[in-house]
């Protein structure tokens, strides 16, 4: 905790951003039948069944000094997906980066391995190097600043129904495009100090 803790206490370093990734599942639900035109005085009528269309994964990632995020949207949440995910961050987004501070949950999938599980083996060492990994301890997944993120993002665009992935992805695209625009910074106040006098409980005891 205090590890993560720590990196959220850095000064912005465009050479060093500290990037916070997150992913989470999304339900593709289409409409039975097409929602009946609004009329003046009349709210919009929409018909309450719905046609499954699967299910997408979806990994955001966001600099939330530099007040910037990104979704990448994808069928399933594999190592290979989570390996695309990082190689599109490293050559697209931070290419000239010395090294990429990256905050995530403990999740199987994310770490180096699964980078050399989807590339070559220099390859997956090419974006290994340009990582520098810090994990959220188990049941501290809060302390991780895309799950912000992801609660902004269903409340202000996945609350309604998305019917396949091209919509999906022309919606949270939109989305994290619009809110960079607006320059939406996450300003961090819990440190190390507040975890050791409000969290003590899960400290050690040591006695005097």
């Amino acid at each position: 905790m205090e590890d993560v803790l720590d990196v959220y206490q850095c000064a912005y370093d465009p050479a060093r951003p500290v990037v916070c990734l997150d992913e989470t599942s999304r339900q593709l639900l289409g409409a039975m039948r097409a929602p009946r035109r609004t009329i003046p005085g009349h709210p919009a009528q929409h018909d309450p069944e719905y046609v499954r269309g699967g299910v997408v994964n979806l990994f955001l990632a966001t600099e939330p000094l530099r007040g910037w995020r990104s979704v990448l949207v994808s069928d399933r949440r594999t190592r290979r997906d989570f390996a695309g995910c990082i190689k599109e961050l490293v050559d697209v987004h931070y290419p000239t980066a010395e090294r990429i501070v990256l905050v995530l949950d403990q999740l199987n999938t994310h770490s180096p391995a699964s980078l050399y599980s989807a590339f070559p083996p220099a390859e997956a060492k090419r974006l290994a190097d340009k990582l520098e990994i810090h994990h959220t301890p188990k049941h501290g997944s809060w302390l991780n600043m895309a799950e912000l993120e992801l609660s902004v993002l269903q409340r202000q665009c996945l609350k309604q129904r998305v019917a396949d992935r091209v919509a999906m992805e022309r919606e949270v695209i939109a989305w994290a495009r619009r809110r960079t625009e607006q320059t939406k910074r996450i300003t961090w106040h819990f440190t190390t100090a507040d975890a050791r006098i409000k969290l003590r409980r899960l400290y050690p005891a040591f006695e005097p």
